[in-house]
């Protein structure tokens, strides 16, 4: 029987997972705001065979799903991890256990055999800093989304002290979303031993590491489209046999996992050019979103920015722009000088129309900005403007 664990309650969360990684039973942990009325639900629904672990996904589709996860898969991904970064260690968790990222950090220790240090409280990269001087093991390692990785390395560019302890992490994992070029190269010239991780709730976790796959997965791409095979994938979306044998493809005998990613493989390398879903047409030509979100994100002043569809009268559709506003203190660059980036990097049509600005963008809790809900809240203010003009 399925059994819900708050993952405020640590002890239990890692005891439960203990036993459902040896055979217990299945364990789904759970956040605060996860509405009883689902939770109810998935005790009551049938579970793929070999279940040890259900995952609510964080929904940037705009619906959440539920991802059922085997012992072998978890444990297959944890290993390959610790074999990709040089040998187990002791794991900093500054993600929320009740996502893939935050979870995954558990696994790893327990296969490892160190206790992980939980950072508590809202982000705060000195405070981040503070916990991982508790931590005792000679290998450390922490696993960050770009926002937080970014506001710790303002820090360690004006303090030397957080620097070294920054330098100090055996590796520093960053995923959840594309990690820029710019903040790659902040962290280099600091030193830190940064590793790129791409991967989903459906693959366990980071599967690829610096556009390489770990342990057994392989990688390929059909029709545009990043798929992935290997012991790390799931067992299928609970409840939704449509929705999992369109996403899980047997070819030849060989199961593969539809990411929905957009990407290429040159030299065997791995590049994830963003959602084949967030692709506009713009006057008849193609126009990837996330491309424009990833020169956006080169550009001082213009790190923290989501790129959103909006109706054009003469090309159909265009791209606009809504970006967390910069410190007083960080460099800036005007939107026009911003938009001739973007037109010349990825042409015409993919020059923004215009930009929205916020104090903060909304974030999902694993870091990633809301996108349904910034896309909400544009749509209410350009309602109110509407409205304001009539």
């Amino acid at each position: 029987m399925l059994r819900p664990v708050p993952v405020s309650d640590r002890a239990w969360l890692l005891a439960a997972l203990d036993d459902a990684l040896r055979g217990g039973a299945p364990v789904l942990p759970v956040a605060q705001a996860l509405d009883e009325s689902v939770v109810t639900e998935l005790t009551s629904t049938q579970l793929p065979d070999q279940t040890a672990v259900l995952i609510r996904t964080s929904g940037s589709s705009g619906v959440s799903k539920t991802v059922a996860l085997s012992a072998a898969s978890l444990e297959a991904s944890a290993a390959a991890t610790h074999e990709t970064l040089g040998g187990p260690g002791q794991w900093l968790v500054t993600l929320p256990a009740h996502l893939i990222s935050g979870l995954q950090m558990l696994v790893r220790s327990r296969l490892a055999g160190t206790t992980p240090q939980f950072f508590d409280g809202p982000f705060d990269p000195s405070a981040l800093l503070t916990a991982s001087e508790r931590m005792d093991h000679e290998r450390r390692y922490v696993s960050l989304v770009p926002v937080q990785l970014s506001r710790l390395l303002d820090l360690a560019e004006r303090d030397r002290g957080a620097a070294d302890a920054l330098r100090g992490f055996a590796a520093v994992l960053v995923g959840g979303q594309a990690t820029s070029v710019a903040l790659r190269q902040r962290a280099h010239d600091l030193g830190v031993a940064l590793r790129r991780s791409y991967g989903m709730t459906e693959t366990a976790g980071g599967c690829v590491y610096d556009g390489v796959e770990i342990g057994d997965t392989r990688m390929r791409i059909r029709g545009g489209e990043v798929q992935l095979a290997g012991s790390c994938l799931a067992l299928g979306y609970v409840g939704d046999e449509v929705l999992t044998a369109h996403h899980f493809i047997d070819d030849e005998g060989e199961r593969w996992y539809r990411t929905g990613d957009a990407g290429t493989l040159l030299g065997g390398m791995l590049t994830v050019t963003g959602r084949l879903a967030r692709v506009i047409i713009s006057g008849g030509v193609n126009v990837s979103l996330d491309e424009v979100e990833r020169v956006a994100r080169e550009v001082p002043g213009w790190q923290h920015t989501v790129a959103l569809p909006a109706d054009h009268p003469e090309w159909g559709e265009r791209g606009s722009l809504v970006r967390e506003i910069p410190d007083s203190g960080e460099a800036d660059t005007p939107f026009d000088e911003l938009r001739q980036l973007i037109r010349g990097q990825l042409g015409a049509a993919a020059e923004p129309v215009w930009v929205n600005e916020t104090p903060t963008l909304p974030r999902l809790p694993g870091g990633k900005p809301d996108v349904q809900g910034i896309t909400r809240w544009v749509s209410e203010l350009r309602q109110t403007f509407r409205q304001s003009r009539d």
